[in-house]
């Protein structure tokens, strides 16, 4: 035998029932039910009823709510009676608050919930900017305030740092004015090698197998082909080459090549990640490390990147990169790695110009208004905001200190540290002159720094070798593809000429 329990609520149904409804009307009385133009339902709407609804029945309806979501203690008192009812809704029911009534946080509720006695509900989420107040401009992030949170509900919040030491009168301070708006990145490709419109793996690795195949080897062969593929169609070719013969075209290059042209085509054939695992294990391996390479690595990648690089190093050589870091540097400079080898940069483009400030002002703190310096303050900064955040801070330090930030770390800052530090500022600046830089110094004077030449030109020609001929250009007065035809030679030669792309 099945119960039926009925729920009861205090004060529903009022006593002696209600009145019966009239034909076609609603049960309250009027007109029919629903209304064809109903305004908005919600408790402050449901007392606009008065003349169709005894207000007298809100306390229970409120207490029985409040069973329902929590057991919250709502008073009787929260729906005070009003003489002779509440007045009728207005026309087109609850919108926006009416001319000169301000809403509260610019369209958002305050901590707390419901709004102080006497006040309007607050509008919804959206809603305009307070009156009187100027509108952002678009994309620009509005500034914070004290005592406010930093960002909109649902954005991740900045990383935290400590307050900085009580800043002395000498150091900088902030005016009150913000500066010039930093307009995001914008990340496409612009690498001279793009994926090749036809492609056919394995027409190609009938191509490579002729051009070793025999006595002698066409290197213009495997130039031309590997030179005009993107990574992603060379793995495919791996593949082709050993579907079609059995055979390892890794192997086959090795055996029928040699010197910098034998190394550029092995670099082209690895995909990025597993060609920067190769190139730092050969930076830390044996006597001495080639400092450069690692920070150059390190500064320049994404996040994404990064921690696949974490993950590869660790298959192909059995111990994490961190490990390998510690194996082979000490110190700030040690630490400063390590930082940028977790990959977990802030990648917002967002930028909160109080922040920004106070990242200045920790800076100068940090260097040049103290005895010694602060190299964690530094590191802490410069690793783990991000590079939209850092411009400004850089900009904004450039106007406070009368001094840029490079010359600061040059005067606070030595060796490989300062190397390092200066590396970061300057990817992190101008991503392209960072290697444009790179290049020069790479092949000026006696003698051509080969394997920052070959590391370069490859793992740049499908991100932004264009940008950096650009630059390098704007830099230097003469070409990067002129550098490289004075400075190399032979197949060498052509295989990176094929990878810069052309003549500006």
């Amino acid at each position: 035998m099945q119960k039926v329990f009925a729920m009861s609520y205090p004060g529903y149904p009022p006593a002696g029932g209600y009145p019966p409804a009239a034909p076609g009307s609603s049960p309250w009385g009027g007109a029919a039910y629903p209304p064809s133009n109903p305004p908005p339902i919600g408790l402050e709407n449901v007392a606009g009823y008065a003349n169709q609804f005894n207000p007298s029945h809100m306390a229970g309806m409120a207490s029985n709510l409040a069973g329902t979501f929590g057991g919250a203690n709502v008073p009787q008192s929260m729906y005070p009676s009003t003489p002779g009812g509440y007045p009728p809704v207005p026309p087109g029911g609850f919108g926006q608050p009416p001319p000169g009534q301000q809403p509260s946080y610019g369209g958002y509720a305050p901590p707390g919930g419901n709004p102080p006695s006497g006040m309007p509900p607050y509008p919804g989420y959206g809603g305009g900017p307070v009156p009187g107040q100027p509108t952002p401009p678009p994309a620009q992030q509005p500034m914070s305030y004290p005592g406010l949170p930093a960002t909109h509900p649902g954005q991740q919040p900045m990383p935290s740092y400590p307050a900085g030491p009580a800043v002395n009168p000498s150091m900088p301070s902030y005016s009150g004015t913000t500066g010039p708006a930093v307009t995001p990145v914008t990340h496409r490709n612009r690498g001279t090698i793009t994926d090749a419109p036809g492609f056919d793996p394995l027409r190609d690795a009938e191509v490579l197998r002729k051009a070793m195949k025999g006595f002698g080897t066409d290197e213009q062969a495997i130039i031309d082909c590997l030179g005009s593929r993107s990574n992603k169609q060379r793995q495919q070719i791996i593949l082709s080459f050993k579907t079609a013969y059995g055979k390892d075209l890794i192997k086959d290059l090795k055996s029928e090549l040699s010197g910098n042209f034998e190394r550029t085509i092995l670099a082209m054939m690895k995909t990025p990640v597993m060609f920067d695992a190769y190139e730092i294990k050969e930076a830390i391996k044996g006597v001495g490390t080639d400092e450069n390479c690692l920070i150059e690595i390190l500064a320049s990648r994404s996040n994404e990147h990064i921690q696949e690089l974490n993950r590869v190093y660790k298959a192909e050589y059995k111990k994490t990169l961190e490990e390998a870091i510690k194996s082979d540097t000490s110190g700030h400079f040690q630490r400063l790695l390590i930082s940028l080898a977790q990959g977990n940069r802030d990648e917002s483009t967002n930028v909160d110009m109080s922040v920004v400030q106070r990242d200045v002002q920790e800076l100068y703190a940090a260097g040049e208004n103290r005895l010694g310096t602060d190299e964690s303050k530094f590191n802490a900064i410069l690793c783990a905001r991000s590079r939209a955040h850092l411009r400004a801070v850089f900009s904004e330090y450039q106007r406070m200190c009368n001094r840029d930030i490079e010359s600061s770390i040059c005067r606070e800052m030595s060796g490989d540290l300062e190397m390092g530090m200066l590396a970061v500022v300057k990817c992190l600046k101008n991503t392209p002159a960072f290697f444009a830089e790179r290049l020069h110094k790479a092949m000026k004077g006696a003698g051509t720094k080969d394997r920052t030449l070959i590391r370069i030109m490859v793992s740049r020609s499908e991100v932004d070798l264009l940008d950096i001929r650009a630059e390098y250009k704007r830099m230097y007065g003469r070409s990067l593809y002129t550098d490289i035809t004075g400075d190399t030679s032979g197949d060498y030669r052509k295989i990176l000429l094929k990878l810069c792309g052309g003549n500006d």
